[in-house]
C-alpha cells in the first residue's frame, strides 16, 4: 500500500512561492555569468587587434567596447577627476581621470591613467601630476555604465568644479566642462607611460562566482521541491496509521 501524500497548506504555499524565485535567482546570476563570456569573447578579439586612430562615429559605442585605439594631444589639468572608491589588492584609492584634448579637433576624451592609493584622511586629495606638452596615448574603449547609485549629487561646474566623483557619470561631465567630450573612456595601456597602477580587470572576473552562485539557488530549488515531497509523504504516513 502505497504511503498518501498529504502537504500541509502552509507547506504548499511556501514551496510554490519559494522555488520559482530560488530559479529566478539561479537564472539571474547564470545570465551574468553568460554576458561576462560575451564580454570576454569581444575583449580577447579586440586585445588581438593593432591600435587604430579612434573612431570618429560613435554613435554605436558597444560595439566598440574594449578596441585598441591611439590618439594624440595635450591634456587639460583643470578638468581632472578623481573616481572614488577603486580598490587595489585590498588597499582603497581612486582612478586618475584626464580629459585629453585631441590633436586638430574641438574635443576631448577622458583618458583612466589609473589607480592611486588614497591618504588616510579621506578629506585629504591627493596633488596628481599632469604631463604637459603633446602626448601619446594607447589604450583599450571602456563604456561607463549608466547604471549607479550615489549619494552625492555629483554636480560640477566650471565655476566650482568637483574634483572627486563617486561614479563616472559621462553626461553630468559632459555639461559641465566647455568642450564637447567624446562618450567613452580611455584605460591607458600599462605600457604608456605618463600612468599609473593600471592593473585592469577583465571582463571574464568571477564568473565562476556568478556560476557558483547560481547552482546554488537552483540546489536551493531543488531542496525546497524535495523537503516539501518528504515531509507531505511523512504526514500521510503518519494518518494512515491513526
Amino acid at each position: 500500500m502505497f504511503n498518501q501524500f498529504r502537504p500541509t497548506f502552509v507547506g504548499t504555499l511556501v514551496t510554490i512561492c519559494c522555488i520559482p524565485l530560488f530559479i529566478k535567482l539561479g537564472m539571474w546570476q547564470y545570465t551574468k555569468a553568460e554576458q561576462k563570456q560575451a564580454l570576454q569573447a569581444q575583449y580577447d578579439v579586440s586585445a588581438a587587434n593593432q591600435a587604430e586612430d579612434i573612431p570618429s562615429d560613435l554613435s554605436n559605442i558597444e560595439d566598440l567596447r574594449y578596441k585598441q585605439v591611439k590618439m594624440s594631444g595635450e591634456y587639460v589639468k583643470q578638468y581632472q577627476i578623481l573616481l572614488d572608491n577603486q580598490v587595489e589588492g585590498e588597499t582603497a584609492g581612486y582612478h586618475v581621470i584626464t580629459p585629453l584634448k585631441l590633436d586638430g579637433k574641438d574635443e576631448m576624451v577622458l583618458v583612466d591613467r589609473g589607480w592611486i592609493v588614497a591618504s588616510d584622511n579621506h578629506a585629504d586629495l591627493p596633488q596628481v601630476d599632469v604631463p604637459t606638452g603633446t602626448q601619446k596615448v594607447f589604450g583599450q574603449i571602456w563604456v561607463p555604465s549608466k547604471k549607479f547609485y550615489t549619494l552625492s549629487s555629483q554636480k560640477a561646474s566650471q565655476d566650482k568644479w568637483q574634483t572627486l566623483l563617486q561614479n563616472m557619470d559621462m553626461d553630468a561631465y559632459a555639461k559641465a566642462v566647455p568642450i564637447k567630450v567624446l562618450p567613452v573612456v580611455i584605460r591607458m595601456s600599462p605600457d604608456n607611460q605618463g600612468g599609473f597602477v593600471r592593473n585592469w580587470i577583465r571582463p571574464d572576473d568571477r564568473i565562476a562566482t556568478h556560476l557558483g552562485y547560481a547552482y546554488q539557488w537552483f540546489g536551493f530549488a531543488f531542496a525546497a521541491f524535495a523537503i516539501y515531497l518528504v515531509v507531505g509523504f511523512r504526514r500521510g504516513k503518519q494518518a494512515s496509521i491513526n
